[in-house]
């Protein structure tokens, strides 16, 4: 009778390892996330203390935004080119200690500067972790499972950051909350060294510093016109400098990244109309989200009176629906496609910002707020997975990261525009009248009403059977044109 081979037992270390690999990349995105959301429960607090203006607060929020949106693509293509676990590593130094340097911040333009620097170290972090969790988990239903992990960890941060922001502000001041990524930068950078193998793309894209330059460019001259146009006016030379830049650099990096073999931002992409919906989404969404946590914080410390703790209390019927909503939206678009969460979505977020326009006051009562609330959580937990999905939709596999690249810097720069048109319009009365305040917040409850809608039409118009034929078109055209590069061979238009 032939003796069964014995099969080795795989040490159980070998197993938890890619577990700790998932824990160290969620980690680093816990610090940039909750950088985020625990930054607006402070906000009055900076302003208080560094007496600065409502667009001192503005660059506070954006400064950090605009370089990440600038960043997040060259990053990742910068990881494939000179390996994923170092630029993951340099991106934990860079961030915790430009934390550190915020902490310390003696002014607002030092506060900046040190937000600049953060947004710097976090475009190397969450973008470069996503392709280390891709690469550690290669079983198709293992990877699936630390998506759902790591999608996770941002509704996490989403529902304790307005808790942890508002005890920390309100115990130990604005400044403790940059101490927060300290501790986890410097243990999340010992675990990197210790349990996370180096990788590199198979054929890395080239580097594109001109288009990275006119990206920047672009976002930073036409966030600085909306920004400081309420005080300085339309017609300041500063303003009408930026405008004119923006709108030069525009059309130049349209026309250079059309003619590059490698481009920063591949506009062959947006042949597919699910690919465009979902930029058009995700900037629509994120603009909500910035303006409605600007607005929100403001009015809740500024014309309600509340502390920061209080509010981040009031803040977290919407983070709570968030993290809720987050995981069902996923199994949503896994078993009916993205359609459904995005009308969903859309609805909600309009709904909620159409509440809040037609009863806007001082005195808003509380049960109108917590409704409010609990609808712009929903419909912002189901927005985040259709928009991945949708972006990267019938697209060839060895597109697909750089078109979830593209979508992850269409949300950072919705959420820079948000808070910048948003802050401008309330710079005018956004400090101790509770009646000016409350006029031109209906406004801006109103543009968020907007951006609601456009995710509701848009989800419409491109998750059809017409948009899904454009998709296909689109991927049939890469995979030919790859075939022909590698055989040298010329693709008929």
């Amino acid at each position: 009778m032939p003796v069964p081979p014995v099969i080795p037992a795989v040490p159980a270390a070998d197993r938890r390892r890619p577990w700790l690999v998932l824990a160290v990349c969620c980690m680093s995105l816990l610090i940039v996330s909750l950088d985020n959301t625990v930054l607006n429960v402070a906000l009055p607090s900076v302003r208080r203390d560094l007496h600065t203006s409502v667009s001192g607060l503005q660059w506070t929020v954006d400064a950090y935004t605009l370089v990440l949106a600038s960043l997040l693509m060259f990053s990742g293509s910068t990881a494939d080119r000179v390996g994923r676990r170092r630029t993951f590593r340099i991106g934990l130094v860079v961030f915790t200690t430009a934390s550190l340097l915020c902490s310390l911040a003696p002014g607002l333009g030092w506060l900046v500067a040190a937000r600049m620097l953060q947004a710097v170290g976090g475009s190397m972090l969450n973008p470069v972790a996503m392709s280390i969790i891709s690469n550690t988990f290669t079983d198709a239903r293992q990877r699936a499972r630390a998506i759902g992990v790591w999608s996770g960890v941002v509704g996490i941060s989403m529902a304790a950051g307005p808790i942890i922001g508002g005890a920390l502000v309100e115990t130990a001041g604005w400044r403790a909350i940059f101490w927060l990524n300290v501790p986890i930068g410097l243990a999340a950078l010992l675990l990197t060294r210790r349990y996370i193998p180096e990788s590199r793309a198979p054929r890395p894209r080239r580097a594109d510093p001109v288009g990275q330059v006119l990206v920047a460019v672009l976002l930073a001259a036409l966030t600085c016109a909306i920004i400081e146009s309420p005080h300085r006016g339309w017609t300041s030379p500063l303003v009408l400098g930026c405008a004119a830049v923006a709108g030069c650099a525009l059309p130049a990096l349209l026309r250079y990244e059309s003619r590059r073999t490698d481009p920063l931002l591949d506009l062959r992409f947006f042949r597919s109309a699910p690919f465009s919906g979902a930029t058009v989404i995700a900037v629509a969404a994120f603009a909500a989200l910035g303006g409605f946590l600007f607005v929100s914080s403001l009015y809740l410390q500024d014309v309600r009176g509340l502390d920061p703790l209080h509010t981040g209390v009031f803040l977290l019927p919407m983070a709570a629906m968030a993290l809720l909503t987050a995981p069902l939206s996923g199994r949503m678009v896994a078993t009916r496609g993205p359609r459904l969460p995005l009308l969903l979505a859309g609805s909600a977020l309009c709904a909620s910002a159409v509440l809040q326009a037609l009863t806007f006051s001082d005195r808003l009562p509380t049960a109108v707020l917590v409704v409010a609330y609990l609808l712009f959580g929903t419909g912002f937990g189901l927005v985040n997975a259709p928009i991945t999905n949708t972006a990267v939709s019938g697209m060839p596999r060895a597109q697909a990261g750089v078109a979830a690249a593209v979508a992850s810097t269409s949300r950072q720069t919705g959420q820079v525009l948000g808070v910048a048109v948003l802050g401008a319009l309330l710079a005018g009365g956004a400090h101790t009248d509770p009646a000016a305040f409350t006029g031109t917040a209906r406004t801006a409850w109103w543009i968020i009403a907007g951006c609601g809608a456009a995710v509701l039409v848009t989800g419409t118009l491109t998750s059809g059977r017409w948009a899904r034929a454009t998709a296909g078109r689109t991927a049939r055209r890469f995979a030919a044109e790859e075939t022909a590069e590698e055989t040298k061979e010329p693709v008929n238009t």
